[in-house]
């Protein structure tokens, strides 16, 4: 009998900047992101967490790969 394949998985908290929150470094955002990358992380959700009138305090990313 074949071996399921196993993963796990980390959430990334990115804090946005701004007075009332909303504001993202896309040089920053794109720099960590590439990082967990190049460690085998893959992308499989982003989204943010709302605050007041559409503002964005954070946006929670979540990651998976194989686990080894």
């Amino acid at each position: 009998m074949d071996q399921m394949e196993q993963w796990e998985y980390k959430t990334w908290k990115y804090k946005t900047g701004g007075f009332l929150g909303g504001k993202i470094d896309g040089e920053e955002f794109d720099a960590q992101l590439n990082q967990f990358g190049k460690e085998g992380w893959e992308l499989v959700s982003c989204f943010d967490t709302s605050v007041y009138q559409g503002q964005s305090r954070d946006i929670v990313v979540v990651f998976k790969r194989r686990r080894r």
